[in-house]
């Protein structure tokens, strides 16, 4: 009898979990809240079951109501996809005890992966080069550790993700406010207001490694990839290569991927991110879990990542040994529903028409469809938009044609900004640093600021009642992540 999964998500991700199944002969079981009964995963998977609400804590973040599906439908395994569950130990704690094969690392790699401040320090202790930081700080103890560290720093939420709770502190007046902000909202993000103080490296490049371990030791980087075109630490654009890395950087990235994951105990899927300053390469953290731009490092590698995951949690060993070859470059755009003209403000609606791009060397990873409801409730992420190209002007070459077929009627979307950059000179000779994204906002005309400050207080009121649960419903910081988290890029 064929393996049954469970995919405990929604969106472009389902999408890419079920035709994963298909490929490998899995019967893939949906799941969909009230406003997902159309989507596409629920279409394509092999048997479909509805949430109790739309809310995340009452579906997608909903463990009692998947473990209730799971058990209806007598499935083998439970896919988290990525966001909402994904890195939640809790969750893949309960899949064990419910006998369910967790795809993913198990709880206790994805307990200390969460503790940001644990790995630092943990792989710091093994070799591999930090920034210089602290452990969690009091505000007593904060000043102190923003003197020795030296300003420009960051204050980081130590147990989050997703660019929550990180404050930006050029000097020792801004430090009072920021420690109040940023840990009011690791607070309300993840149930944790412990916070660390980090240096911040004005001009450098977020590049990621992907590794794959199996249960018998062995770990493979497959390569990096250049994420540095974001917002908000909300990653926009991502490429591999990354453009203008040095042989020896390179390596130096892959070898410290490989021995964080073997330190960690790391199992599945995983990314290893870093700052690159010069010659010099600082570990960030670990995402434990599939990330929204895998499909960048299939195209170049030619691994099915998804695939690997379900060889991974059947307790096969990988069938891919280092060092994996990079064929030509890959570039993905996410198309969000976010304005830019308006400082990517969510835009919310019913999409009435639609136009995905394709042609030779594109790939759409994408949920759309005519009559879709782009809701509050979720992260805004509606499609990816993936060129590869035998070289890097190639691939731009195939984007640029690809975003501009792209169009979605009924929302606002990132296509703008997209057209922007990839026409861009710093991005076109690939010297382009985190900072990039800003000036798009330094170009952009301005728009009412009333407006502004109006339409950013009511979305933040929205979601503070969406996200509000009464007491029996919490279960811990998980409850509060819902739209922005369930992508938690940094």
């Amino acid at each position: 009898m064929a393996w049954k999964v469970l995919i405990a998500n929604r969106g472009e991700i389902a999408v890419r979990i079920v035709r994963a199944c298909r490929d490998l002969g899995l019967r893939a079981v949906g799941v969909y809240s009230p406003i997902d009964r159309r989507g596409r995963h629920v279409l394509l998977a092999d048997e479909a079951y509805a949430l109790p609400g739309d809310a995340p804590a009452d579906s997608y973040l909903n463990m009692a109501a998947l473990l209730e599906i799971a058990r209806r439908a007598h499935v083998d395994a439970v896919h988290p996809g990525y966001g909402f569950l994904a890195e939640n130990p809790s969750f893949a704690a309960a899949c064990e005890h419910a006998r369910l094969t967790f795809v993913g690392p198990p709880p206790s790699v994805l307990a200390e992966c969460g503790d940001k401040v644990r790995t630092r320090e943990r792989l710091a202790a093994a070799g591999i080069p930090v920034l210089p930081g602290s452990g969690p700080v009091t505000d007593a103890d904060a000043r102190a550790a923003a003197e020795r560290i030296g300003f420009p720093l960051l204050i980081k939420a130590a147990g989050g993700g997703g660019g929550k709770g990180i404050h930006l502190v050029r000097s020792t007046q801004e430090l009072p406010s920021a420690l109040r902000l940023a840990r009011g909202e690791a607070r309300t993000a993840f149930g944790d207001d412990r916070v660390y103080v980090e240096r911040w490296l004005a001009g450098a490049r977020h590049i990621e490694v992907q590794v794959l371990a199996d249960t018998r030791g062995h770990v493979v980087a497959l390569g990096e990839r250049d994420c540095s075109v974001q917002r908000r630490h909300q990653k926009l654009i991502e490429e591999s290569p990354a453009p203008g890395l040095s042989s020896s950087m390179r390596q130096k990235l892959l070898q410290a991927a490989e021995h964080g994951a073997r330190v960690l105990g790391y199992v599945s899927a995983g990314t290893f991110e870093f700052l690159v300053d010069g010659d010099e390469c600082y570990f960030l953290e670990v995402n434990a879990r599939l990330q929204v731009e895998h499909p960048v490092t299939e195209l170049v590698t030619g691994v099915d990542l998804v695939g690997q995951q379900f060889r991974v949690a059947r307790g096969a060993e990988l069938e891919i040994a280092p060092p994996v070859p990079v064929y030509g470059h890959a570039i993905e755009c996410r198309i969000s529903a976010e304005d830019p003209h308006d400082g990517f403000l969510p835009s919310t609606g019913t999409v009435h028409a639609l136009a995905e791009p394709g042609g030779p060397g594109i790939r759409v990873d994408s949920a759309l469809a005519p009559g879709i409801e782009v809701t509050r409730h979720y992260d805004p992420l509606l499609a990816k938009v993936i060129a590869w190209g035998t070289t890097r002007a190639g691939a731009i070459a195939r984007m640029k044609r690809a975003i501009a077929e792209t169009a979605v009627g009924g929302v606002a979307t990132t296509v703008p900004f997209h057209l922007w950059a990839l026409d861009d000179a710093a991005f076109q000779s690939g010297a382009y640093d985190t900072q990039f994204a800003g000036r798009w906002e330094a170009r952009r005309p301005r728009g009412d600021p009333i407006r502004a400050v109006l339409a950013a207080t009511a979305f933040a009121h929205m979601e503070a009642g969406r996200m509000r649960l009464p007491p029996d419903r919490q279960n811990g910081r998980w409850q509060k992540i819902a739209r922005e988290e369930q992508f938690r890029e940094k």
